[in-house]
């Protein structure tokens, strides 16, 4: 029998089971997993948010196995057909896939040529064959026709028994999951371009020839082969060595002699031996090959979307948790040509303070009245920073705010280009429109581009993390399961920052552990109505803000200059006893021991500990205090991009250049360097040491130096080198790479490419 869930879990954990019953208790009583892992370490045992979110998946999984286990048993069961060894056999499936296995043969089905068969009466013509094959298959069909049921000769009723083979083979649980785990670890997968398509779908050329392993295909390449399908450049198919070649008459492969071992089939001379054997290669040619096709294209499918939503969402939370420039005033510049550029002052608090637009470029080139305009504007407001977006005209904005620099030095203005992925859907958003009714969408973009330097979580929160730009693939993978991986991924990272609730708009709220729109909304309205919250406890006088919605909530939101420090910090309002035994016992005030290295460091936790507060959570006090409301995120700093490089066409290979990461996938990193076009940089030529996984080394928002290996102007592709000592000719592309100067003799792996001959099939994979 197979274990229970909480111990199952703890040993695909390998925690303790003490641990995993606590936490699903805690789930179960409507506890959120930031809450846990932060304030109940001592009821988990210190699971981190990880670890809860690993588990919080698997309970939901194998939660849903369970309610299909018994749907399955009460189905077979009132079919009269379930054994004490079929029964034996559902209670241990421990996939949805092995329970599918068994449950396959008591599925109501529509109505196939095996049961029409079975209707005249002929599956005891092949029970017979099975039980002695010496018997002649032809003689005894003679005595099994039915003209009435379309069985008027021995053919026909032997096609009707080769077809109830067939069904039982596709039936059998145990005989199927060989060969399909036979199958995924043989097998290769090829594709072909359909005719005519090659022109068209010239996106999918890597993949006009393709032939690699199953179970060896990369994630990102799987994808791009089944979108290539789907839109019907592609043919796929799996090729089995040693089977799909073979005669039809005299040759038996792996797979079909799987299908007859199973069944005691062997060719001793027999009379049933022929067609027995036909049987069994029927079966695997005609039904099941067709059949684990289908269900291993789907397991790989599976297999890369889940990887492309792994992928997805750590990109995501090093987006979201990219330093922030802080609290300084901010003018957001939308770049743009024709239309001219969007130009606004955002406070420190990121109010809208002012907005215009300006025409410094083509075709107006009213480059000194816009000038004029921003050193007006920045002069009135005091600004201290200029975001400017990464699009259309980015670069010659950025050169115009340079020369603004250069000109008004007093003004000690900073330039920073930021990415304005998203901007446009926030612009054209109904919380945008609610929040801005008066202001046209291209104004609302750029205030959207001057918050994001300000604090990128407490913007980026306000738009639908699909419309980001860090994704792989993101389209072609179940949009449930995406959904549902970047909630959880916006909600760890907004509150392993913190709320300041007096600022926080309502998208950012509602993010909060134990907050739901409505409560956030609610909150906001409170703020507006009475004034800024000054203590914690205030909360519990928002409408519908209940006691267990400020259990969770409240160590995540921050009160600064508030009535008590402690609001101020992560210490949760149930532990403030805690810090007043500390404050008392050391004679001093909460204020004072605040901040206070040496005096807190020289305490022991395990002095302040009772029956509701232990040892883990008095040590996160302890730290805590030290460092009140400390934000996690790195310290701000900025990519500087070259003077002159402002497009495809100035590039050249060799130059070493300072750029952003924009996108990390697992073929490599995709890196701005100023020109209106990523380059990526593939994986092999990330580090002198051979990665495993890019995030490894580089993560979204990092400042990098690169080295260009490779333009290609025709097709907008640029290939970078992090390595910076990577030999290039000009003209000709990048030499192959070098082996890393840290292991001169090792070979590569034959599935990982060198970086300069992998270059252009890795664009493909991403930009397909």
């Amino acid at each position: 029998m197979a274990m229970d869930i909480e111990s199952r879990i703890a040993e695909e954990l390998g925690v303790g089971l003490h641990q995993v019953r606590a936490a699903i208790a805690l789930l179960d009583e409507g506890a959120t997993v930031p809450f846990i892992s932060r304030y109940r370490k001592e009821a988990t045992g210190g699971l981190d948010d990880t670890q809860m979110r690993n588990l919080e998946n698997r309970l939901g999984y194998l939660r849903e196995l369970e309610e299909r286990r018994a749907a399955v048993l009460k189905s077979i069961d009132e079919q009269g057909k379930l054994t004490p060894a079929l029964k034996a056999a559902v209670l241990g499936a421990d996939t949805k896939t092995r329970l599918e296995d068994l449950y396959a043969p008591y599925k109501v089905k529509r109505r196939t040529k095996a049961q029409i068969a079975r209707e005249a009466g002929i599956e005891p013509l092949l029970d017979a064959l099975l039980d002695d094959p010496t018997q002649s298959p032809e003689t005894l069909a003679a005595g099994y026709l039915n003209a009435d049921a379309g069985f008027a000769d021995a053919g026909a009723v032997l096609d009707g028994a080769r077809q109830i083979f067939m069904e039982r083979a596709a039936e059998e649980a145990d005989l199927v999951g060989r060969l399909r785990e036979h199958v995924w670890d043989n097998a290769r997968l090829t594709s072909v371009v359909v005719d005519g398509q090659a022109e068209s779908g010239a996106k999918f050329a890597d993949y006009f020839a393709f032939d690699e392993a199953l179970n060896k295909v990369p994630p990102h390449r799987a994808l791009a082969l089944f979108r290539g399908r789907a839109e019907g450049v592609l043919r796929l198919k799996l090729m089995v060595p040693g089977q799909d070649d073979l005669d039809a008459v005299t040759e038996m492969g792996r797979c079909e002699s799987m299908v007859a071992q199973h069944f005691g089939l062997r060719d001793e001379g027999r009379a049933a031996d022929r067609f027995l054997r036909d049987c069994a290669r029927w079966a695997w040619r005609v039904k099941l090959a067709l059949q684990l096709e289908s269900e291993l294209n789907m397991r790989l499918r599976e297999q890369a979307e889940e990887e492309a939503i792994r992928v997805f969402g750590e990109n995501l939370r090093d987006l979201l948790l990219a330093a922030p420039a802080g609290t300084r005033t901010t003018m957001g510049l939308d770049p743009g040509l024709r239309t001219g550029v969007k130009v606004v002052v955002v406070d420190a608090t990121g109010k809208l303070l002012e907005y215009t637009t300006i025409f410094p470029h083509q075709p107006k080139n009213q480059w000194d009245q816009g000038l004029a305009v921003l050193a007006a504007l920045a002069q009135k407001h005091k600004v201290d920073l200029v975001s400017i977006g990464n699009g259309t005209a980015s670069r010659e904005t950025d050169k115009l705010v340079k020369e603004l620099q250069q000109k008004h030095p007093a003004l000690r203005l900073t330039s920073i280009m930021v990415s304005e992925a998203g901007a446009s859907v926030y612009s054209a958003s109904e919380l945008a429109a609610k929040e801005f009714p008066d202001l046209d969408v291209s104004f609302r973009g750029a205030v959207s581009i001057a918050r994001r330097l300000q604090d990128p979580l407490a913007e980026l929160v306000k738009i639908d993390p699909k419309s980001i730009g860090v994704g792989q693939y993101q389209h072609d993978v179940n949009q449930h399961r995406l959904a549902r991986k970047l909630e959880a991924v916006v909600e760890d990272c907004v509150n392993a920052v913190g709320v300041e609730i007096n600022t926080a708009s309502a998208p950012l709220l509602a993010k909060v552990a134990g907050l739901s729109e409505t409560l956030a909304g609610n909150i906001v309205s409170y703020r507006e109505s009475h004034g800024a919250f000054s203590n914690r406890k205030q909360l519990l006088k928002v409408a519908r803000l209940g006691p267990k919605a400020f259990e969770q909530a409240a160590g995540f939101l921050r009160i600064r200059d508030g009535d008590n420090p402690l609001d101020a910090s992560a210490v949760h309002p149930e532990a403030y006893p805690v810090v007043e035994r500390i404050a008392a016992e050391s004679g001093r005030g909460i204020q004072d021991i605040i901040g206070d290295s040496r005096f807190l460091k020289s305490l022991a936790a395990n002095d302040f500990t009772d029956e509701h507060f232990g040892e883990p959570t008095v040590r996160d006090i302890l730290s805590e205090l030290e460092k009140p409301g400390r934000d996690p995120r790195p310290e701000f700093k900025t990519a500087s991009f070259r003077e002159g490089v402002e497009k495809l066409s100035d590039l050249d290979a060799g130059m070493i250049l300072e750029g952003v990461v924009t996108n990390v996938t697992n073929f490599g990193a995709f890196v701005d360097i100023g020109v209106h076009q990523d380059g990526l940089v593939h994986v092999s030529a990330l580090a002198d040491k051979f990665v495993k996984d890019p995030r490894e080394v580089v993560k979204a928002g990092d400042v990098v130096k690169v080295k260009v290996l490779e333009v290609d102007l025709k097709r907008k592709r640029v290939g970078l080198s992090m390595r910076l000592g990577d030999e290039v000719r000009r003209g000709e592309g990048p030499r192959q790479q070098r082996a890393p100067r840290d292991t001169p003799s090792r070979k590569p792996k034959p599935a990982r490419e060198p970086a300069g001959t992998a270059m252009s099939a890795a664009f493909a994979k991403l930009r397909s």
